[in-house]
């Protein structure tokens, strides 16, 4: 089998066919208990609640605790491994689980303290779904793990536990015996890059279809895990919220729909798609925190200037409650998000990944709030400013730096990794890739970069501006030119837990800024000046777990 066919599955578009709206109208009353009959329908063998989709997919969930204890599809158990069930976090433990139908309908209530968790069928479709109500931090994450049976799909991706394998770091990153790394953590994928993740045998393919991630944390560039694969079996995710490299607070309400689907191998269908599904048949299904498609309202921008139109741009709405985003059209700015709980959110546009405009917008329910042509500020974009020279682009990004694509979907430690050391040289042609995208105190601090100037610009001070994107253990940028050394900066909030290690760059994006004076140049034009980066924290611990921190651009300013 080909490891394409089992990669996670890229984010696409999709025009949304009349075959979505089958099967959608609307349910009338409360769900009334339904005896067990032939096809479609549930039945009660005294331990789990049992429901045959009346497609090719029978599914049981335990009356105790609310875990999906068994998942057929065509006669072939994919659910366990370890003794393992499948459940929100580790299993939620004992709770009040009850089970109803009404028509085309079967939906499963799982009570625990203040979580409630939903599962629900509809008649023909090989697909449950899923709802998550967490109403306060009394379960410490959430997530939701599908948890598959070993051997029924093989794979060495990147997110995978290689079966021969050394402990790298911690006990979740590990290394083959060529050298190449694999961990749970190195998914490649940001929240708005993938609507479903899983794998394909060619003939069978089972598939977390994610939510819209309204209530989750991290905005549409969060990186977290979304499926693992090992010698025990493999998992499939749907991260609610995940504290690894987190840049927001918890938000708590319901969040789903979020579905577990089979396929004869393909990708699911389009219309389970979180920028496409629509639940109007769960309407009056009485789940906790729902709200309806008339309940809720839309943004619409008719355009955006102050583009660098050689980067794509993205719109995103937060508040303490909800976080919704939407593509900035490549023409002329235009953007449209649906599906909004009422409120008043932060408005923030977004160059690649960094923050260049940001403002305010009030969304009520069933209305459009339609926004004039936003205009960027010039000052805004870092990448504006003129520079006597600049490596790297501010895009928010390591993007372009030596390693920054590898290190989505490997350790440093990678045998596929170019040194982390080395020298750069302006006006080379290869002052980015050259440069290293990470820096940690114990691995490749002290970095020197050679430039020259003119006389006229070495007669004057100037600016150097170090952006980064995250940082690990407080590690910052302290930097010398020639035999001038600059104060050590404070540094900036960033989370607290790995993250270079773990495939993510993304933390808080911050903009470094130096005042080199004049007496700090090089008279000689003909000689390179050295800039000298040190990383500097009185935190971290040696090697790739030493203080660090992720680069996003370096410039000196005109």
């Amino acid at each position: 089998m080909s490891d394409t066919a089992n990669r996670p599955v890229g984010r696409r578009t999709f025009v949304l066919g009349s075959a979505a709206a089958a099967g959608t109208a609307a349910l009338a009353g409360p769900l009334a208990p339904s005896a067990s009959a032939a096809g479609f329908g549930w039945s009660d063998d005294g331990s789990h609640y049992v429901v045959d989709t009346g497609a090719s997919l029978v599914f049981k969930v335990s009356k105790t605790n609310g875990d999906l204890t068994s998942l057929v599809y065509k006669g072939t158990e994919y659910q366990g491994y370890g003794g393992k069930n499948s459940h929100v976090e580790s299993g939620l433990g004992t709770s009040t689980v009850t089970v109803g139908q009404s028509g085309s309908t079967i939906l499963i209530s799982v009570a625990y303290g203040t979580l409630k968790h939903y599962y629900a069928a509809r008649s023909g479709e090989n697909n449950v779904y899923l709802w998550t109500n967490k109403a306060d931090d009394s379960v410490s994450a959430t997530r939701y793990i599908v948890r598959v049976r070993a051997g029924l799909f093989l794979n060495d991706e990147p997110d995978s536990y290689t079966y021969t394998t050394s402990t790298v770091e911690a006990s979740d990153v590990f290394a083959k015996s060529d050298g190449q790394t694999r961990s749970k953590h190195y998914s490649k994928l940001r929240v708005i890059d993938y609507d479903c993740v899983g794998w394909s045998t060619g003939s069978v393919g089972l598939y977390v279809v994610r939510s819209n991630h309204e209530k989750a944390s991290g905005g549409p560039f969060y990186r977290s895990l979304l499926r693992h694969q090992s010698a025990d079996g493999g998992g499939l995710y749907e991260i609610l919220y995940y504290g690894e490299n987190q840049t927001e607070a918890q938000r708590f309400g319901l969040q789903g729909p979020y579905v577990i689907a089979f396929t004869d191998g393909g990708a699911p269908s389009s219309s389970l798609f979180h920028a496409n599904l629509t639940t109007p048949w769960a309407d009056s299904l009485g789940i906790s925190g729902y709200v309806p498609a008339s309940g809720r309202g839309k943004v619409a921008g008719v355009g955006i200037t102050g583009r660098n139109t050689a980067f794509p741009y993205t719109v995103g709405l937060a508040n303490s409650a909800a976080q919704y985003w939407g593509s900035a059209r490549s023409s002329d700015g235009w953007f449209s998000i649906g599906g909004v709980l009422p409120g008043t959110y932060t408005l923030t546009v977004y160059k690649g990944e960094l923050a260049v405009y940001t403002g305010s917008v009030a969304v009520t329910a069933g209305g459009t709030t339609t926004l004039n042509t936003l205009a960027i500020p010039s000052s805004n974009d870092p990448g504006n400013a003129s520079a006597i020279w600049r490596i790297g682009e501010w895009n928010g990004t390591p993007s372009g730096f030596k390693n920054a694509d590898l290190m989505t979907y490997a350790h440093p430690s990678d045998v596929r990794a170019a040194s982390w050391t080395g020298n750069v040289v302006v006006g080379s042609g290869t002052e980015t890739s050259a440069f290293p995208c990470y820096l940690w105190k114990d691995v490749n601090s002290g970095i020197v970069v050679y430039f020259r100037l003119t006389a006229a610009q070495a007669a004057a001070a100037h600016t150097l501006r170090i952006g980064v994107t995250t940082a690990y253990a407080n590690g910052r940028p302290q930097i010398s030119v020639n035999d001038w050394t600059s104060s050590i900066p404070s540094p900036p909030s960033q989370p607290s837990t790995r993250s270079l290690t773990v495939g993510s760059y993304r933390g808080n994006n911050h903009t470094f800024t130096y005042s080199v004076p004049a007496s700090a140049w090089l008279t000689d034009t003909s000689q390179y000046n050295v800039l000298k980066i040190n990383v500097v924290s009185g935190s971290g611990t040696t090697s790739f777990l030493s203080a660090g921190t992720s680069i996003d651009a370096i410039d000196l300013l005109a």
